[in-house]
């Protein structure tokens, strides 16, 4: 045997040089004592009496390829970008000047945004204990105070990702939830229970699908992708509060009609579009409301839900 392991000689019956035998078995133990220590930790520094973070670790796999390494960062690291610890993150709700007077209008309008969930909570027990026409009456309040938190926090400059996110939440309880639950209770005695069933969650699906894109789309100044949420809940209500002569099963189409209008393609006008509107455009409501007011609430809704696939024809045909 030579004096040191690591000397190449060759042997007769084989080409290989020995010493690698000697070679491979010191880095086989090597990568046993690797194993053992799985993460490096930095050393700490004398000067300035901090621990210094181990920003990376090494893992040894045992599996096919012996030896094989993976880098990786620890919990809160990240190795391409690292967060300087001089420079904390904004978490706070309302982005810009924490001063108390914008506090103030940030509270007020998330209160409008709460009291809109609150309203649908309202009609949910009310349509539960059969009060389903004060249950309405709630609904179309959700709608009044969705409306306002946006109009607020626009006009008071607090806008806010957080308030967002609020609204959306307290849209799919108050109209997602709240809106069907209501509808359903109206129908429970005219229909099928199954028949009411389907059209009532077809409303709760498509108003989830409809906020989930609406939150992820880019926003369109003029027009809305689908019915909104609000609208369509506001479109129940009414029908529930003034009691449309309507056989149940007509009633149970133009609710699943209405969901699915919700999550269609088709571009409907915003209420600030509408409202410049020629003058004559609302004669024929008018008219119709002086006769029978229910008859001018079908045909203001009929013509809105029509409104969309002809502007979408209209579209495809330019």
């Amino acid at each position: 045997m030579p004096s040191t392991p690591w000397r190449r000689r060759r042997s007769t019956d084989s080409p290989r040089p020995a010493g690698r035998r000697w070679a491979g078995r010191l880095r086989r133990g090597g990568t046993l004592a690797r194993q053992a220590l799985l993460v490096r930790v930095g050393r700490r520094s004398s000067e300035s009496g901090r621990a210094a973070t181990a920003t990376r670790a090494e893992v040894i796999y045992t599996g096919p390829e012996l030896g094989q390494t993976r880098e990786y960062a620890p919990a809160g690291a990240h190795l391409s970008n690292p967060v300087s610890p001089s420079a904390p993150a904004d978490d706070s709700l309302l982005p810009g000047e924490h001063s108390t007077a914008r506090r103030v209008r940030f509270v007020l309008v998330n209160a409008c945004t709460l009291a809109s969930l609150s309203l649908g909570l309202m009609a949910i027990f009310l349509a539960m204990h059969g009060d389903v026409r004060y249950a309405a009456a709630c609904l179309v309040a959700c709608v009044a105070f969705d409306g306002l938190d946006g109009a607020l926090a626009r006009k008071l400059g607090v806008s806010s990702p957080f308030g967002a996110q609020m609204d959306s939440l307290a849209d799919m309880c108050s109209f997602g939830l709240a809106a069907p639950v209501v509808v359903y209770a109206s129908l429970a005695h005219t229909v099928p229970t199954a028949a009411a069933m389907v059209a009532c969650i077809l409303v709760a699906v498509c108003s989830a699908i409809r906020l989930a894109r609406f939150n992820v789309s880019p926003k369109d100044g003029k027009f809305f992708t689908g019915v909104p949420t609000t609208m369509a809940a506001a479109v129940l209500a009414l029908t529930v509060l003034i009691g449309l002569p309507l056989p149940g099963f007509a009633m149970v189409a133009g609710v699943a009609l209405l969901a699915f209008a919700m999550v269609s393609s088709f571009p409907y006008a915003k209420l600030a579009r509408l409202i410049k509107l020629p003058p004559w455009v609302w004669l024929l409501p008018l008219v119709a409301a002086f006769v029978d007011p229910r008859l001018s609430f079908v045909i203001l809704v009929g013509g809105y839900l029509a409104s969309g696939p002809a502007m979408w024809f209209r579209t495809r045909r330019a």
